[in-house]
């Protein structure tokens, strides 16, 4: 490492990162809080304050903003945003005190410690390091705290339909030492059933929706799922699809007259949402044809949907270098051989390479497997690391001045 990050980084001890991840783990920001992220927002906006690091707030509705920090490069360098989300799942049936942020053998527990105040504790302490070292970038060194990446995205979707680019990004979800350039889109899918109540002694007198809804399960799992193996991709793997809800009928003696089933499904880049939607259309259609009484409509679930944008896949250039930026850091710090991913769950990144065409990488200090676990936590020394990579990132993408 030369004599200049190792002056960046030496500016920063791991307690300052731990402390503030452990700062931000006590203020609850998910949904079933009144003010959302706000809280987080104004302790992110403090400690830039206190790093004297300037920022914009983005209203993205109501009282809710994102918050927008900037390095300012010297100039003839590429500009990097380093990009997390503020909000947390629930702290449902947690085994350990959600926002205490008990710090104990190196680790610190809470909801949001791994996904993501942690993440984002050592992508601000990366800027802070940049700041207190004096060490110019050539390219623009960027933070986005945006909201919502558990519900909507509607912050992403915000910051990216207002016009924000850079010429690369990291999405700081944790990776466990691995990284990933690509993810499948994501929609969720309902179909509902129609029927004719009856009572159970005469079944042939109604109309059985749950026995329609099982014809139309029969039939997807016989012609569409054996061709989703058959799907692959080499930075998203599969396609995938799965039956996650059913629900019909009221009781045992009367003919169900409604049915209804949700579907969760990951689709690669090569197939369209269109087409997508146009298989299960298929099939719904076919047997329609074959029982005039046969009524069913889809629809994409209205949770979760975003206003503008669709959750599509991410899909980055291997080449591209923002890619070789990661690897060469993760390389260089962990002393480990960097494995690309394809097991990664959505993210926003999909929004900033697709929508935003900002070649994106997805890397985060802790384990995916921690995510909204009953006893969720980051250690220490992941939350050094992290922040060791990041300094390293901006360096090799940037451009030291």
């Amino acid at each position: 490492m030369n004599r200049s990050l190792t002056k960046i980084i030496s500016t920063v001890s791991s307690g300052e990162i731990a402390e503030l991840t452990a700062r931000f783990i006590r203020i609850p920001s998910h949904w079933d809080v009144p003010t959302r992220e706000e809280e987080m927002v104004e302790a992110v906006a403090s400690f830039l304050s206190e790093e004297k690091i300037p920022f914009t707030l983005q209203h993205v509705g109501g009282t809710r903003n994102n918050i927008i920090a900037t390095i300012k490069g010297e100039g003839g360098g590429k500009s990097l945003a380093l990009s997390g989300h503020l909000d947390t799942v629930p702290p449902y049936n947690m085994e350990v005190e959600p926002f205490a942020a008990e710090i104990s053998d190196g680790k610190i527990f809470g909801r949001g410690a791994v996904d993501m105040k942690g993440p984002v504790a050592a992508m601000l302490m990366t800027l802070a390091a940049y700041r207190r070292a004096e060490v110019p970038l050539k390219g623009d060194l960027v933070f986005a705290g945006v909201l919502a990446e558990e519900t909507n995205s509607d912050g992403s979707e915000t910051l990216i339909r207002s016009g924000f680019r850079t010429d690369g990004a990291i999405v700081g979800e944790p990776s466990d030492r691995e990284y990933a350039i690509g993810h499948r889109g994501l929609e969720w899918i309902e179909v509902e059933f129609f029927g004719k109540t009856a009572h159970g002694g005469v079944p042939q007198d109604g109309i059985n929706a749950i026995v329609h809804a099982a014809r139309f399960i029969g039939q997807v799992q016989e012609k569409i799922v054996p061709k989703l193996a058959l799907r692959d991709h080499p930075h998203m793997g599969p396609s995938v699809m799965n039956f996650g809800r059913i629900e019909g009928g009221t009781q045992p003696s009367t003919v169900a007259d409604h049915c209804l089933v949700r579907m969760d499904r990951r689709y690669i880049s090569s197939e369209s949402l269109d087409e997508v939607i146009a298989e299960y259309q298929g099939i719904l259609d076919e047997l329609s044809r074959e029982d005039p009484t046969f009524r069913a409509e889809l629809k994409l679930m209205d949770i979760g949907t975003m206003a503008h944008f669709h959750h599509v896949p991410l899909e980055t250039s291997p080449d591209d270098p923002i890619v070789k930026a990661v690897v060469d850091s993760i390389r260089d710090v962990s002393r480990i051989e960097p494995k690309m991913t394809t097991r990664r769950g959505w993210t926003d990144a999909a929004i900033f390479g697709h929508y935003g065409k900002i070649p994106t990488v997805v890397f985060g200090p802790g384990s995916l497997s921690r995510s909204h676990s009953k006893a969720e936590f980051i250690t220490v020394d992941e939350l050094e690391e992290g922040f060791r990579t990041y300094v390293s990132i901006a360096a090799r993408f940037c451009g030291l001045a």
